[in-house]
């Protein structure tokens, strides 16, 4: 199994595929498990690089809080342990605040720039409001068993026509989610690394093309916030999908072929620059 390491924190990662690099950063307190539906998808085409957040899965678990910047640096570590001097990145939910700072902190490093579920973060960001049911469930989860929370949320994580229509796709993407173990600190260390992260200022440095993503059904991160960043972000392409929420990828089959055909599209830019 390789590793990486940043500092002392040793890093699981793993790749399928060949052809340019795409690196994917998973949502909070999920693994390289959760990518189960996009991987095959984007494996395809691409050398397809995942890995496990410190606290999470194979990697090693940490007894002090961090940042989102931290673990964009994690992710940097990743790259060079895979040999991979640049990459396109994909970041849904707390990995899509990790992609923009690896955007923002390592620019060299990005090729494309894909944004799932995400938000600029700071004052900026639209949260749910505070009398919804996602709201009250956020301040639950926390004293729930992994299983639970993640049954728990399904009302609120996936599109109404999913839950109605395809309960199958449900049920195999929380056993994928399960497979990957967190630590003990892990819900608390990210949900603080994310209500910290403010990156709003700074989007109009972002220098990749860059697709932003939203379920239109997003109750967790509000699709308002999809416009505040294509908006800022220079040049972004902005694609939201009616009939899908948080995890737009298990919802709407369509959105990662999409998102594989705009990763194409930057990769044969690149290739007739270079």
């Amino acid at each position: 199994m390789p590793f990486a390491t940043n500092g002392a924190v040793r890093l699981h990662w793993e790749s399928s595929g060949a052809g340019p690099a795409v690196l994917l950063l998973p949502g909070q307190g999920m693994t390289a498990q959760a990518w189960w539906s996009t991987i095959p998808v984007l494996s395809r085409s691409f050398r397809v690089i995942a890995f496990d957040y410190r606290d999470t899965g194979r990697s090693g678990r940490s007894r002090f809080p961090y940042s989102v910047a931290q673990l964009a640096h994690d992710a940097v570590a990743v790259l060079d342990s895979a040999g991979e001097r640049r990459a396109h990145v994909y970041g849904i939910s707390l990995g899509s605040l990790v992609a923009q700072e690896l955007a923002l902190r390592h620019p060299d490093r990005v090729q494309a720039l894909v944004l799932g579920s995400s938000s600029a973060g700071g004052f900026a960001a639209y949260k749910p409001a505070s009398s919804s049911f996602a709201q009250t469930f956020l301040v639950r989860a926390g004293s729930m068993g992994p299983e639970e929370a993640q049954w728990a949320a399904v009302p609120y994580t996936y599109a109404e026509r999913t839950r109605r229509e395809h309960p199958d796709r449900i049920a195999t993407d929380i056993a994928h989610r399960l497979a990957g173990e967190a630590g003990p600190f892990a819900y608390v260390h990210q949900a603080a690394a994310v209500a910290s992260h403010d990156a709003y200022e700074r989007l109009n440095r972002v220098r990749s093309p860059t697709l932003v993503v939203h379920g239109e059904q997003d109750v967790f991160v509000p699709p308002a916030n999809a416009l505040v960043l294509a908006e800022r972000i220079p040049g972004a392409r902005l694609r939201l999908w009616p009939d899908a929420a948080h995890v737009y990828p298990i919802d709407e089959p369509l959105a990662d072929p999409e998102i594989a055909r705009f990763l194409s599209e930057q990769s044969d830019v690149l290739a007739a620059a270079a």
